[in-house]
């Protein structure tokens, strides 16, 4: 007798029907328009700034409703076209089989079917055609970067991956902490003792907590975003956030960089506007904040010529016009010095740990 399904098990199989039922009907209106002696086209929503709005309500950009016809009647279209119902029919193949390709796999696959791209940009640029048409996000079709970031503390999961169904695991058991890949990313949640969520953006600050038992110290999941995180983690941050209703706070380096790292995760970016389960709105920047960087005297590195610009560029950003968002860049213009994580260390290993850490979790109580 077969297991019964569980709550995730049966949201990923009406994921992979929903899915699955999207692109036949996309197939569907290319044969007809064919039967029809009809030249095949189709829309896609347009990706360009202009087409680009903040949402306030959803507190994350997205594409307004212009949308650019793709035709196969069009000579100079008709590449792109090609392009993208290729890559159609092998994300199917890819969802039909239940297995998985990096970008890299999927420029190299083209060529087995004469299908030219230049390059793997873009090959990459045509997968966001594809995510912007079918409004699915290119992890739901199986196709995943190489990047990987990496998960520490008391949470139970339960794989739903093919050869691993009902295979669970805590992921506290590893002391380097697990590859959060799509398997991970995509397993039911079962259970945690963890009463919050810290990402952080350095892979060397994340030994160290795991070594200073921050998750046991703080109940704390720890998650190392590698710099800007990955889709799968902001995806598993949010199901963190929404399933399991644990609140998330963001440390990264005292940058313009490590500022909009924390924004990302918390609202998205342009390059994602047409996806919109990559955000988690209540997520909290805790620092490091240019304030911190006075306030701790920690050493600095002199801003260049591109931090200053990144931050003038971020000023005119509606997300970073209020609150804490807005100080810290004017603060940063000011002082024109910048500090990463490390840098505490200056006051000892686990000065960050014993001292910043549980000021910074406090504070974010009245964020």
């Amino acid at each position: 007798m077969s297991k019964p399904k569980n709550k995730t098990e049966k949201t990923e199989s009406a994921k992979y029907d929903a899915l699955r039922e999207l692109l036949k009907g996309e197939g569907t209106k290319i044969y007809t328009e064919l039967e029809k002696g009809q030249f095949p086209q189709f829309y896609v929503p347009s990706r360009s700034v202009s087409n680009i709005v903040y949402d306030k309500k959803l507190r994350q950009y997205i594409l307004g409703k212009a949308a650019g016809l793709r035709s196969s009647r069009n000579m100079s279209q008709l590449r792109s076209f090609t392009q993208l119902i290729w890559l159609a029919f092998f994300a199917n193949r890819l969802v039909q089989e239940k297995k998985s390709s990096t970008l890299r796999d999927i420029y190299y696959s083209s060529q087995a079917f004469e299908i030219d791209f230049e390059d793997q940009p873009e090959s990459d640029n045509i997968i966001v055609d594809l995510e912007a048409v079918l409004a699915r996000p290119r992890e739901d079709l199986h196709i995943f970067p190489e990047e990987r970031s990496s998960v520490f503390g008391d949470l139970t999961i339960e794989y739903t991956v093919p050869g691993y169904e009902g295979k669970r695991t805590n992921l506290s058991d590893h002391p380097d902490g697990y590859l959060i890949g799509p398997s991970l990313s995509s397993a039911e949640l079962v259970d945690t003792s963890a009463e919050l969520v810290i990402a952080i953006e350095k892979g060397g600050l994340f030994t160290r907590f795991v070594e200073e038992k921050v998750d046991k110290k703080f109940k704390a999941i720890i998650i190392d975003t590698a710099g800007q995180a990955p889709r799968s983690t902001r995806y598993l941050l949010k199901r963190l956030h929404d399933q399991m209703k644990l609140p998330v706070v963001i440390l990264t380096d005292g940058d313009v960089y490590g500022e909009h790292i924390a924004m990302v995760i918390k609202s998205g970016s342009a390059n994602a506007a047409h996806l919109r389960e990559l955000t988690v709105p209540d997520a909290k920047w805790v620092g490091v904040w240019a304030s911190d960087i006075e306030k701790y005297k920690l050493p600095t590195i002199p801003m260049t010529e591109s931090d200053i610009k990144r931050i003038t560029d971020l000023q005119k950003d509606p997300r970073y016009q209020e609150g804490i968002w807005k100080k810290e860049l004017e603060i940063f213009l000011k002082i024109k010095r910048k500090a990463e994580l490390e840098a505490f260390s200056k006051y000892g290993l686990t000065n960050i740990t014993d001292k910043y850490l549980p000021e910074k979790l406090e504070l974010a109580k009245s964020l």
